[in-house]
């Protein structure tokens, strides 16, 4: 007899890789076919359903068995595709306001030597200048890619906690990088 989803969920928080297995196997195509109706583009479609199913492994140990994974699967799929969308607008958009590229820090030494003195100051910053909770937050929606639902979700925080934190984040990051950023 097939195990229920609510025992393969608790594989899963266990971190079973077969249980895991058996989960995507039983709900990818239903939930293939629910993104690519909204997205209407295979492509995205397949990389949303692959990006829901990664961001359910990262977060298996927060996973309830006696909540449904279908439905926690359209939220997250749900926000993926909200995303895509806002992308593929902003994209279309900037499309032709797009300047031609030009040679990446790489080709230039000094370039290169901005960006990596760049980076390190942004990091510093982020490690010491950022509360613990903004700097949780900023981590999660920049480095992670979580949306402000998500990272609402899973803080167990207020979506406006979430976008405080954040502004406030940005506004200490401008702050002292002031000298490390060019401006136009």
């Amino acid at each position: 007899m097939p195990e229920s989803d609510e025992q393969l969920i608790e594989r899963v928080r266990a971190s079973d890789n077969e249980a895991f297995r058996l989960l995507f196997e039983k709900y990818q195509p239903i939930l293939f076919r629910n993104v690519l109706h909204k997205v209407r583009d295979a492509d995205a479609a397949h990389d949303i359903v692959q990006e829901t199913f990664v961001r359910v492994w990262r977060n298996r140990t927060s996973l309830q068995s006696n909540l449904s994974f279908l439905a926690y699967l359209f939220r997250i799929s749900g926000n993926l595709v909200r995303d895509n969308a806002k992308h593929r607008e902003v994209r279309a958009r900037l499309k032709g306001s797009i300047p031609p590229t030009s040679p990446s820090a790489q080709d230039d030494p000094e370039s290169s030597l901005e960006l990596n003195m760049l980076e390190e100051k942004l990091s510093e910053v982020v490690r010491t200048k950022l509360p613990t909770k903004c700097r949780a937050i900023f981590l999660l929606s920049r480095l992670e890619g979580m949306s402000n639902a998500e990272i609402s979700l899973k803080l167990n925080v207020s979506i406006k906690t979430v976008e405080n934190h954040m502004t406030r984040a940005l506004k200490l990051l401008r702050r002292n990088l002031r000298g490390y950023i060019k401006t136009r």
